[in-house]
């Protein structure tokens, strides 16, 4: 079998979004990032937490999903943050740049049009934060169609916890040992 991909997000997922009080979880580490476009006298703080680099690194480098970036982040995904979590290098799926005013212009995220196209007949993991009922739906028509899809939503203002990675493991290792692509 082709391993999955695993699609990655970066906000709300490895970047949490602040409580309403401005915190964030303590296990994070701030850092201070000039993304792509940026004037240097305007950097971006961001928290990371250093352990997911290692849990990800795990599963990344078990050869049981083919990982790629799925983010807003883009090229700056494989050269900031991956780095920063000490992750392998991996591609990054190159999203449009959209113009909207929100992340659900027709009720579901903005990349799934995208993803869709992209992915075609794989099978896939997708982690992201921002899903609504039409994106799970969406998984669950490509999974009864025979294309295994799975959806690992984490809560924005936690991100990534060892229990989503450990979904995804027991995911793939239940899915057949061989398809027709």
């Amino acid at each position: 079998m082709t391993p999955p991909y695993l699609l990655l997000d970066i906000d709300g997922v490895l970047i949490p979004f602040p409580a309403a009080d401005g915190s964030t979880p303590p296990t994070h580490v701030r850092h201070t990032v000039l993304p792509t476009g940026r004037h240097p006298d305007d950097p971006v703080p961001i928290w990371l937490n250093p352990s997911q680099g290692v849990l990800l690194t795990d599963l990344l480098t078990s050869g049981l999903v083919t990982p790629v970036w799925c983010t807003s982040w883009r090229k700056d995904a494989t050269t900031i943050i991956g780095p920063l979590l000490g992750l392998p290098d991996f591609p990054y799926l190159d999203l449009p740049h959209p113009q909207i005013t929100t992340s659900h212009p027709n009720g579901y995220l903005w990349k799934r049009d995208h993803v869709d196209t992209w992915l075609g007949r794989a099978p896939a993991v997708w982690i992201d934060d921002d899903f609504t009922n039409l994106d799970h739906a969406w998984a669950a028509e490509r999974t009864s169609r025979g294309t295994p899809t799975l959806i690992v939503q984490p809560d924005p203002h936690l991100g990534l916890q060892p229990e989503h990675l450990t979904k995804v493991t027991k995911w793939v290792s239940q899915l057949p040992t061989a398809r027709a692509v």
